[in-house]
């Protein structure tokens, strides 16, 4: 069977600034589970960047990113079973956790959080990888 792949693009488009030339995609298929790419605060469309300096309206970016690509994959955020969570400062934790627990609200995924010293920019205070088990 084949994987259904949404919305591929080419990291040179996303990063112009630097010399990548990788085949990605937001989120796979295969059968039933639903892996979506790390979902930072950016538009899937216009690609800008929201809530630069501001994690709680990063947070609520990455959660509206990831409502739409389960959308897109026939599910729902009840369907979600691991969350992995990538910070880069640990006074952000609190406040996000606060925005992505308020939007899972009753969905009970497995949950790991990360500290890490920096994403793909340095603009991005959070990123956040999904799982999900669509019926």
């Amino acid at each position: 069977m084949a994987h259904t792949r949404l919305r591929p693009f080419n990291t040179k488009d996303t990063y112009p600034e630097q010399a990548l030339d990788n085949d990605l995609c937001q989120a796979v298929i295969t059968r039933n589970t639903i892996y979506l790419r790390g979902q930072v605060p950016q538009d899937l469309d216009t690609r800008e960047n929201i809530g630069v300096g501001d994690p709680i309206a990063q947070a609520e970016k990455v959660m509206d990113n990831i409502t739409l690509l389960l959308t897109e994959a026939g599910a729902k955020l009840i369907d979600i079973c691991k969350v992995t969570v990538y910070l880069t400062d640990i006074r952000h934790r609190e406040a996000t956790y606060r925005v992505l627990g308020r939007r899972m609200k009753g969905v009970f995924p497995v949950f790991t959080g990360l500290v890490v010293v920096a994403l793909a920019r340095p603009e991005w205070l959070i990123e956040v990888d999904v799982i999900a088990e669509r019926e």
